[in-house]
């Protein structure tokens, strides 16, 4: 029986069971992306060409990612909030309103993207020799946009009425034809990069088909209903309001590896853009527990903000905190420990795999640092604090990491420096958005807490 109720029992227990579910869907949807670059940097005689233009196309898949984001991580809390407050039919409303934009805003992305993707790709770094890679891989992967925007904007719905696991399998699904597809497209059929997109892409069909199955379908406490499918904008301001700072927070990412590639390549050719591709890869990979961990937080604290629980969500912050942070300093270890092991993944290429043990070491410095920015950045939203939750977006990738990005390689770093910008931007960024976050809303929960004690010992 799903728990539905988070305002009962432990509230670390109510987190745990939201996040398990959630970590290990993130991982099987990582693995969409994931296996196609494992695949496609072991192609016999190309890999790493092969391996650098699916690279470039990562900033488009990005903003994507941030449209799906806008939507998601903005309807999602508010949802949840409604939820708290037993006003069902408010959350019906907002889940339809996320249907309708989602729908909308791929179509549109779908066209723009697939018109102007040759300008696009060169401005992002492409050179002649990556350019064919990049364009195969990307206009076939950007056909499955409406689909791959429903199923991930879609997911947190399930999982917000108290379905994680259900959730798990919107992704679980798609990623098991995954990983069955893409070797025989890839090998079998002999199409290479365009065999990885392909089998990404037919992937995501069915998990969309199956996270709308069930939002329409008996199980769903809340359902999408074609009466509150019509975008209301006023509702769309709201959504759009909170879901800002998940927006920034992807298309800063985009900006990031745009300016990376272009650095990279100018800096170190496309031997660099390819160690890169890894290292966003592995980076993907170790944080996703505790971007699954915050994320799964959200619904909780929501819940509870909403019920006027304020010693709960405290409790929830608390937890998630610490967890985030013993979790990211082991992965610091284990990087710095075998970074041979990580980029092997990826690549046979020696020169590439002699590059970039130093670059992944330089990368992952302090990343204890992000576990700051997820906890922060994760309360600001779960609670609405979407002014917050936008600053310290821009402040991280926009303030911080893009123009050192520029910067150090032009001061003598090279393309170490572009290696540097991220760990900076960890330290500074991660611990201004916490130490903010527990001035403002920690400390904050407890006064309301102390007041509404004393108003019920006043009665």
């Amino acid at each position: 029986m799903a728990n539905t109720d988070f305002s009962k029992g432990p509230v670390w227990r109510c987190i745990v069971a939201q996040s398990i579910p959630l970590i290990l869907a993130q991982l099987v949807q990582l693995l969409y992306n994931v296996v196609d670059r494992v695949y496609i940097g072991h192609l016999p005689g190309e890999d790493t060409l092969a391996l650098t233009g699916v690279g470039l196309a990562f900033p488009l898949t990005t903003l994507i990612a941030a449209f799906t984001c806008l939507y998601s991580t903005g309807g999602t809390p508010l949802f949840s909030i409604a939820r708290g407050r037993q006003d069902e039919e408010r959350a019906e409303r907002i889940l339809g309103n996320v249907c309708g934009l989602l729908a909308v805003t791929s179509l549109v992305l779908l066209v723009f993207c697939y018109l102007l993707r040759r300008p696009i790709l060169y401005l992002f770094g492409a050179s002649d020799a990556s350019y064919g890679y990049a364009d195969t891989y990307l206009r076939i992967y950007l056909l499955g946009t409406p689909f791959t925007m429903v199923a991930t904007g879609l997911n947190g719905f399930i999982s917000a009425q108290g379905f994680p696991r259900m959730g798990m399998c919107t992704t679980l699904i798609g990623a098991a034809l995954n990983l069955i597809l893409d070797p025989v497209f890839i090998f079998v059929l002999h199409m290479g990069v365009a065999g990885a997109a392909l089998a990404t892409v037919l992937s995501q069909v069915v998990s969309a088909a199956w996270a709308v199955w069930f939002l329409i379908g008996k199980r769903a406490i809340l359902r999408i209903k074609g009466k509150f499918l019509r975008i209301e904008w006023k509702l769309t301001r709201e959504i759009i309001s909170l879901g800002v700072s998940g927006f920034i927070m992807q298309a800063t990412n985009c900006l990031v590896q745009v300016v990376c590639n272009a650095t990279l390549k100018e800096y170190g050719g496309d031997l660099y853009v390819g160690i890169m591709t890894v290292i966003n890869s592995v980076r993907e990979i170790l944080s996703l527990p505790v971007g699954g961990l915050t994320s799964g937080s959200q619904p909780v604290l929501g819940y509870n903000y909403g019920a006027r629980q304020y010693g709960r969500v405290r409790q929830g912050i608390r937890f998630t905190a610490l967890m985030g942070i013993a979790y990211t300093t082991l992965a610091w270890l284990v990087v710095f420990v075998s970074p041979g092991f990580f980029m092997a993944m990826f690549t046979n290429d020696g020169e590439m795999i002699r590059q970039g043990i130093g670059a992944l070491r330089l990368y992952f410095f302090g990343f204890f640092c992000m576990s700051f920015q997820f906890a922060g950045q994760s309360a600001f939203t779960a609670l609405g604090y979407s002014r917050h939750a936008v600053f310290f977006s821009l402040l991280r990738k926009a303030v911080i990491v893009a123009p050192l990005t520029l910067l150090l390689p032009r001061l003598g770093f090279g393309v170490d420096g572009v290696f540097l910008a991220e760990p900076v931007s960890n330290a500074i960024g991660g611990l201004a958005c916490f130490l903010t976050m527990y001035a403002v809303v920690y400390r904050g929960l407890k006064r309301e807490e102390n007041k509404r004690g004393e108003n019920k010992r006043g009665a």
